[in-house]
């Protein structure tokens, strides 16, 4: 099983922990702005996933990977991926980034 995992530089961090296992990293560019990073990670076994709000007041939150929307294939979590980030004719890219989080 494979989980979508989201960041917003600046509002809040989504952190992989033990049982999930980061597979693929992606920027998500509006107009050529970063918005946001997201993660396609395998769920290795049920675990719970840390929300670290980067904004004041900071606050921590922990959620059971249970509330995440799952998919069977990585190939499916890239379609949802893409789905989520394309509006029509609007300046949107999703970039792949290396492993080590750069862009290629």
């Amino acid at each position: 099983m494979y989980v979508i995992l989201t960041s917003k530089p600046g509002q809040f961090r989504t952190e992989s922990g033990p049982g999930l296992r980061p597979v693929e990293r992606y920027d998500y560019l509006f107009c050529g702005t970063p918005k946001a990073r997201f993660v396609i990670a395998e769920l290795l076994h049920d675990t719970k996933v840390t929300i670290v709000d980067e904004t004041p007041p900071a606050c921590v939150n922990v959620v059971p990977s249970k509330l995440l929307e799952r998919f069977d294939t990585v190939e499916r979590a890239r379609g949802a991926l893409k789905s989520l980030t394309a509006f029509g004719r609007m300046d949107t890219t999703l970039l792949r980034l290396e492993p080590n989080g750069a862009a290629p």
